[in-house]
């Protein structure tokens, strides 16, 4: 489990290194099972959405990592994309999701 939480961090940082803001690492382990980790990323445009999924996709690749899902999630205009990978989830949300979701006030 310890291996996961390491990931989780790695994405974190690789997210902050590309820009992504208010980045947060939420530990889900004592709260469900069907996932360990979620990492949480402010983005600003569908560009900026679009360059760290790649890089996402390339860390996962080097990290063997396998995605088990990719997808623009339940709002218009690419406000919210997800990325399964099992026991870590990134979510990549511009401000205004995140605001109205609130995932980590949820979680908490």
């Amino acid at each position: 489990m310890e291996d996961m939480l390491i990931e989780a961090n790695k994405f974190a940082e690789l997210l902050k290194e590309h820009k992504g803001g208010d980045v947060t690492v939420l530990d889900l382990r004592q709260k469900n099972a069907w996932t360990d980790f979620f990492v949480i990323a402010t983005v600003t445009s569908r560009a900026h959405t679009e360059g760290l999924l790649r890089f996402i996709k390339e860390k996962a690749e080097e990290d063997g990592l396998e995605i088990l899902r990719h997808r623009r999630k339940l709002v218009p205009e690419d406000e919210w994309a997800l990325i399964d990978m099992g026991n870590l989830v990134i979510h990549l949300m511009t401000e205004k999701s995140r605001a109205f979701y609130e995932l980590e006030r949820l979680w908490a």
